[in-house]
């Protein structure tokens, strides 16, 4: 299987990327709400490791390719 080309990785990347940190805003907000006092290292950790996690995921998924069944 030959690699997609820059542009499409790239925007996988990104889009994981923010997929994320959306996913990492959400759990730090919800922690936010049972403990109102987090210090600003563990917000940066729940925002920033979701968002290099769905980078990684983002740079091995192939764009263009579903598992789906078109019919």
């Amino acid at each position: 299987m030959n690699a997609p080309p820059f542009p499409g990785r790239a925007t996988t990347v990104f889009v994981g990327a923010l997929v994320g940190a959306a996913a990492g805003m959400l759990l730090v907000t919800a922690a936010g709400a049972l403990a109102p006092e987090i210090g600003g290292l563990l917000i940066a950790l729940g925002i920033g490791v979701p968002t290099l996690c769905g980078a990684v995921v983002g740079a091995f998924l192939t764009p263009g390719h579903s598992r789906s069944n078109p019919r």
